[in-house]
């Protein structure tokens, strides 16, 4: 990060640098995280031609490439291939609770998480997702019914993510538990809770506001597709790259 900018500027350069610097994958001055962790990724705030290029490399098996939060205009000849507004709320005065009966979620809930997951889609979570902080969850008959957890880890910040009801169960304000259980996880070590969420939800909004929640501004959450001449080019830098490292 540059000197004066906030960590929540740019939360993926700033984790990826930072507390999350162990999960980095990189890329000249392009950052990552590993693709069965996190769509998070960290760019400079000004990218120049070269920073794009090395972006290219890391596109999936569709040929594109996941923006979360990147402010940056993409350049021409990219194909924006998915484009949501969202919001990204700072829970300085969230009235935050450790609460009894949620249970430390790990590796060996997977499966019920991403289950969870694909039933209530609350964003990315991801097979190993899980391994960015603290997971709690509520359970019903031994049956795993709302989980919420951490994600980002921004210098002095923690995001809240996955927070998710099992439909059957909504209503109850177990999302809200769960969430004040992780704030207080958080404030314990001395961090300030904050999260994402599209600004089309404002189910999610309004509960978030109502625990302390606060807007900080908004940003969007896209995906784009490098021009085949630079996928190509990528592709083939990073296979020297890799032919380098075996012949080294």
């Amino acid at each position: 990060m540059t000197g004066g900018a906030h960590p929540l500027d740019n939360p993926g350069l700033a984790s990826l640098t930072g507390p999350h610097a162990r999960f980095a994958e990189r890329r000249g001055r392009v950052l990552r995280y590993p693709v069965d962790v996190s769509p998070w990724l960290g760019l400079p705030a000004e990218p120049d031609a070269a920073d794009w290029a090395d972006l290219a490399a890391f596109a999936g098996a569709d040929g594109s490439v996941p923006l979360p939060g990147v402010a940056a205009r993409v350049p021409a000849g990219w194909e924006l291939t998915f484009d949501v507004a969202g919001v990204q709320l700072v829970g300085e005065s969230v009235a935050a609770a450790p609460d009894a009966d949620a249970v430390r979620l790990g590796p060996a809930d997977v499966p019920e998480m991403l289950d969870l997951v694909a039933r209530t889609r609350p964003g990315p979570f991801l097979p190993r997702t899980v391994e960015l902080g603290t997971y709690l969850g509520l359970r019903e008959g031994g049956v795993l019914v709302a989980m919420a957890g951490e994600r980002l880890r921004p210098p002095g910040f923690t995001e809240i993510s996955a927070v998710c009801t099992d439909p059957a169960y909504r209503g109850r304000g177990l999302a809200a538990r769960l969430v004040r259980a992780v704030a207080h996880g958080i404030r314990e070590r001395g961090d300030t809770p904050f999260l994402h969420t599209a600004a089309r939800n404002t189910g999610a909004i309004r509960l978030y506001e109502a625990l302390g929640f606060e807007l900080r501004r908004t940003l969007a959450f896209r995906a784009a597709r490098p021009p085949l001449k630079v996928a190509v080019a990528a592709d083939a830098a990073a296979e020297n790259g890799r032919t380098a490292v075996r012949s080294g």
